[in-house]
């Protein structure tokens, strides 16, 4: 058996040059409470199918890698308990001890292009922590873009992280980092984190251009599209400050370390904002998808030699 499994659909959208998206599956997993998390996946998967995109959702189970999960295995990772967070470091122990689990933006990136998907819409990156220069606790997110030349979409890094020394190291790991009509790199739950983007585009063509010519050229990173979340939907500033505040003392209090620190800080903003943080989580996922599916379609007319009407 291949050491990734590819689902019918999605090989033959790749061989025929169709677009496709991948989505991970650590939102369905860890990422959200249930049932919403099934059904966040489920409804990613109908907006993309309703545009004429190809979803390719990523996940492990029973220790098969798999690139276009069934909608009973989508709800099987939504619904079980006992089910792994997976990077990509963790994938052959995962193989190889038939683990059940989500896939992080890491190992989603690496199985999607692996599986030839070029686009990969998330919501926000994992990066570098506060206390860094101390713990050295980063995210093998920003490896990954470092290595995988594959397009990802996402509302930018969440604002419990160093987004400072975040996009320091995205710089030194040479990954591209597109602003996605803004200029101002976005905090996921706000559309400003309070850092500038030297790069910006306006359309999905544009970014096409640029996903191209970074093939083109030969080189092994990945494409960062930095895209904020609706002004209407973002959280208020204030709330925002205030409760991502509460969270960074409660996990010290707690001594929450390690892999554990993001789950922590994401439920502490979740209860402080009485649920506000998840709408904003949804709102930006969606956008992320749809934004995906865009650029998808514009990489596979460019591919035919068609010119996409923004």
């Amino acid at each position: 058996m291949p050491a990734v499994h590819v689902s019918d659909e999605v090989h033959e959208a790749v061989a025929a040059g169709r677009p496709v998206v991948a989505l991970e599956t650590t939102i369905i997993t860890h990422g959200l409470p249930r049932p919403r998390n099934s059904e966040a996946a489920h409804e990613a998967e109908r907006q993309l199918r309703g545009a004429g995109i190809t979803p390719a959702t990523v996940g492990v189970v029973d220790g098969r890698p798999t690139v276009g999960l069934s909608g009973v295995e989508i709800d099987r990772l939504g619904t079980t308990d006992d089910v792994s967070k997976i990077g990509s470091r963790d994938l052959p122990v995962a193989v190889a001890q038939g683990w059940s689990g989500g896939t992080t933006v890491s190992a989603t990136a690496w199985l999607a292009h692996r599986a030839g998907v070029r686009v990969f819409a998330t919501g926000g990156l994992g990066g570098v922590h506060r206390g860094a220069s101390a713990t050295f606790d980063e995210s093998a997110d920003l490896v990954a873009l470092a290595g995988v030349p594959i397009l990802v979409v996402s509302a930018g890094v969440k604002s419990i992280l160093d987004v400072g020394a975040t996009l320091e190291r995205l710089e030194t790991l040479q990954v591209t980092v597109l602003g996605y009509r803004t200029t101002a790199f976005p905090g996921f739950y706000v559309r400003d984190s309070g850092f500038t983007l030297t790069d910006r585009v306006e359309t999905a063509s544009e970014v096409a251009a640029v996903v191209r010519a970074r093939d083109d050229l030969g080189l092994r990173s990945a494409v960062l599209l930095a895209n904020p979340v609706a002004e209407a939907e973002e959280l208020d500033d204030a709330l925002h400050h205030a409760v991502l505040e509460g969270a960074l003392a409660d996990a010290e209090a707690h001594g929450v370390r390690g892999k554990d620190t993001t789950p922590h800080l994401l439920d502490h903003l979740h209860r402080a904002s009485e649920g506000r943080s998840l709408e904003v989580n949804l709102a930006l996922y969606r956008a992320n998808v749809a934004l995906g599916g865009e650029v998808a379609a514009a990489l596979s007319a460019l591919d035919d030699g068609r010119e996409v009407l923004q």
